[in-house]
């Protein structure tokens, strides 16, 4: 399996973000990455490429381009006040206030463009999150070339990031990139299946009113877990998307049974919609130990994991999401991948 990566990442680099009303030391941190390419490495899972570049437009035909202006030119307007800290939201347009006009101060660009307080911007974030794109989209372009598998190692991770917002720790939606990079490729269906344990809202809200395009969620009912606003089980869709989102809410503390009953309903759902493509939105955070989450998975979970991603039969995608366990992360997200490789050879 080809693994794309670029030290690029290293350039989103957060100091605080808010957390249960307090500023604390990101939980979203470059050693992420880290620990996933040194444990992919050790295992010789297969070659580490960089990423070739791709034009922004391609990442507009998933976010608008007045979002992607905001997120170019964000740090040189934050700076040009005087700032030299991160940039965090403090904020929002709510029910019944106007998001059509762009606000002219930063504060209020910031605020229409975001949704929480713990997703902090810097002099990097911008190049980091394009560069997770163009990693995305490389996996996605070998795979379409016909590679059985991708690994998509990129940061920050990117399945909260809607049309035109960012939040939990997410700028640009890298699975939808590669979802969109599949479809222009000439894919007819593509589905994502998102195991992060917080629920892909953004990705949701990006392919919501679209049939060639399926998104699957298995997460943390978000009646209890972030991001709280979307992620219930009745919500499967609008006008031509009507049927094609399937969200798998489950409580916090769920047993790996129960969470293993909803991907086997999942893989069921994936297999009657005949898609081309699958894109995995690989999040770990489902891990017992990790430090935001609340799922109880270890190794023999993930070995599993990957081995029924693999038994799908579809050009594949795997893309990085959560994980904040940071020693651990690495070996889990192998686990996963070496679940897929034993399956497929």
């Amino acid at each position: 399996m080809k693994i794309i990566y670029s030290d690029r990442h290293r350039l989103h680099h957060g100091d605080k973000e808010m957390y249960r009303g307090q500023l604390v030391p990101c939980f979203e941190k470059p050693e992420r990455a880290d620990f996933v390419y040194d444990a992919v490495k050790a295992r010789k899972l297969g070659p580490i490429l960089e990423p070739k570049e791709f034009p922004v437009s391609a990442i507009e035909r998933v976010h608008s381009p007045r979002y992607i202006r905001f997120l170019e030119k964000a740090w040189d307007l934050w700076t040009a006040q005087g700032n030299t800290n991160d940039a965090l939201p403090a904020v929002w347009p709510v029910r019944g206030f106007r998001d059509d006009v762009e606000p002219e101060h930063f504060a209020g660009k910031l605020g229409l463009y975001s949704y929480d307080s713990g997703t902090p911007l810097m002099a990097g974030t911008w190049a980091a999150a394009k560069t997770g794109a163009d990693i995305a989209l490389t996996a996605q372009q070998l795979v379409t070339g016909g590679e059985r598998a991708a690994f998509a190692l990129s940061r920050p991770p990117g399945h909260h990031a809607g049309p035109d917002f960012l939040g939990g720790y997410c700028f640009v939606n890298n699975a939808a990139v590669a979802a969109q990079g599949f479809r222009d490729n000439g894919a007819q269906r593509v589905v994502v299946l998102d195991v992060d344990y917080h629920h892909g809202n953004g990705t949701q809200s990006i392919f919501y009113e679209r049939s060639d395009v399926m998104f699957v969620s298995i997460h943390g009912d978000p009646r209890t877990e972030y991001p709280f606003f979307l992620g219930h089980a009745n919500e499967i869709g609008n006008n031509e998307g009507v049927g094609y989102n399937k969200n798998y809410p489950l409580p916090a503390g769920s047993s790996n049974a129960l969470w293993f009953d909803a991907l086997g309903d999942a893989v069921r759902r994936i297999n009657e919609y005949r898609a081309d493509a699958l894109v995995i939105s690989l999040g770990v955070d489902t891990f017992a130990d990790d430090p935001i989450s609340k799922f109880q998975l270890r190794e023999p979970e993930y070995l599993k994991l990957g081995a029924q991603i693999a038994a799908l039969n579809l050009p594949t995608v795997f893309i990085l999401e959560g994980g904040y366990a940071v020693a651990e992360i690495g070996h889990n997200v192998a686990h996963v991948l070496q679940g897929f490789e034993d399956a497929v050879s």
